[in-house]
């Protein structure tokens, strides 16, 4: 192998460290801005919802309101930044589990359309009577929601990017909604309690990303040394090679001429 190739072999093998080194949610770096701000705007606008919702029930009469309408389209934005943080979160999951986070974030999506689906219908009383939502989603098809950020949020745990009670938590204020959506206000507080540790930058974690990147980066220009080093040993082979046939030649000829 000429020294070039093995200087080229350096340098990719020094790219594969440094990228190896990173823990594997950190890879994504621009997710982590998403997860970090879908994780706090989601459950707020939710909140935002509970609140405008128990406004608007006040007089006895939902619905039909300025109130009611804020209400839902805070509602309907809150149900986006949850498809986006479950989109977010799946390439944070451990590279074992990849197959599990993306069938993970898939529920979740789909959730997540049923939620904007019914929120549509509830805006717009002729998208309801246009498009009616099937029975079979409307019975089970929300549920995919909280199942798939659960399961996002176990892995998110397994991997160690999430304290053990986010899940736990996230589970409670969804069984909150579930048996009475007056509780929605104080549900949505709990699942911000929930994805708060996503909301947090880690300092450490990054402290050791850049240690790691310099780290391979010092055994790169390494290797880059090497090869340089191998391609002037080469150089200085070929260069000298000529002189020592040279002188060979000579010295047969001396050596016939003395005979």
């Amino acid at each position: 192998m000429s020294p070039r190739a093995e200087s080229g072999n350096g340098q990719g093998l020094h790219r594969y460290s440094t990228a190896a080194a990173r823990p594997y949610g950190q890879l994504m770096s621009s997710n982590s801005v998403i997860v970090r701000r879908t994780a706090v705007a989601a459950p707020a606008l939710m909140f935002g919802y509970g609140v405008l919702r128990f406004l608007d029930g006040r007089d006895g009469d939902r619905g039909n309101g300025p109130a009611w309408d804020a209400g839902h389209v805070a509602f309907f934005a809150a149900m986006v930044l949850f498809g986006v943080l479950a989109v977010a979160l799946r390439p944070i999951a451990p590279a074992w589990a990849r197959r599990t986070g993306t069938v993970a974030a898939t529920l979740a999506l789909a959730g997540v359309g049923c939620f904007l689906w019914v929120i549509a219908g509830d805006l717009s009383e002729g998208f309801r009577e246009a498009a009616p939502l099937p029975e079979a989603l409307r019975t089970g098809g929300a549920a995919l929601f909280p199942l798939g950020m659960l399961m996002l949020l176990g892995l998110l745990v397994a991997a160690r990017r999430a304290p053990v009670w986010s899940p736990l938590l996230f589970g409670a204020g969804i069984a909150a909604i579930t048996v009475n959506l007056d509780l929605l206000p104080i549900a949505s507080l709990v699942i911000l309690a929930a994805l708060a540790p996503l909301a947090r930058r880690d300092d450490a974690a990054d402290r050791r990303d850049d240690a790691h990147a310099r780290g391979g980066d010092v055994a790169g220009r390494g290797g880059d040394v090497a090869g340089r080093g191998g391609r002037h040993a080469a150089r200085r082979y070929e260069n000298n090679a000529p002189v020592r046939e040279v002188s060979r030649e000579a010295v047969r000829a001396h050596f016939k001429a003395a005979i």
